[in-house]
């Protein structure tokens, strides 16, 4: 069996790939892989949830240190008391309507105990009902 000598014709025919050719080529299979998508569509949320703090940080009356506060305590008065125990006071900021259960301004406002009950025992009180905004509430 004897091998030929490739001619100029047989040549032209198989195209040639260059190294930038093959650099982009496995660029190309890297940018589309899997398993890098798919990391991606993970993350997309916590990438949306750094430009909506950071807007907000921005875009707040308060100072940053305060609005970054304010934001925590919309989680309720256990998340922010861990930071920066309360009262919060109407107007200010970590106050919500939603943490303040009484209704008389001042959100996270009661002290408890190690037990979860109320430091000073409480006299029994009526239900009474009171609104915020279109919601409607009921103090058992």
């Amino acid at each position: 069996m004897q091998f030929r000598k490739p001619t100029p014709e047989t040549e032209s025919s198989v195209p040639k790939v260059s190294r930038r050719q093959k650099r982009a080529e496995a660029q190309r299979k890297r940018a589309l892989s899997p398993v890098r998508i798919f990391l991606m569509v993970l993350m997309l949320p916590v990438t949306i949830m750094g430009i909506v703090v950071g807007v907000y940080l921005r875009t707040s009356e308060y100072r940053h240190e305060e609005a970054l506060l304010h934001l925590i305590a919309l989680a309720g008065c256990g998340a922010i008391e861990t930071i920066v125990p309360g009262p919060f006071v109407e107007g200010g900021p970590g106050y919500h309507p939603r943490n303040d259960p009484d209704g008389d301004g001042v959100a996270c406002g009661t002290q408890r105990s190690i037990s979860g009950q109320s430091a000073v025992p409480q006299p029994a009180e009526t239900p009474r009902s009171r609104t915020v905004g279109n919601a409607k509430f009921l103090r058992p």
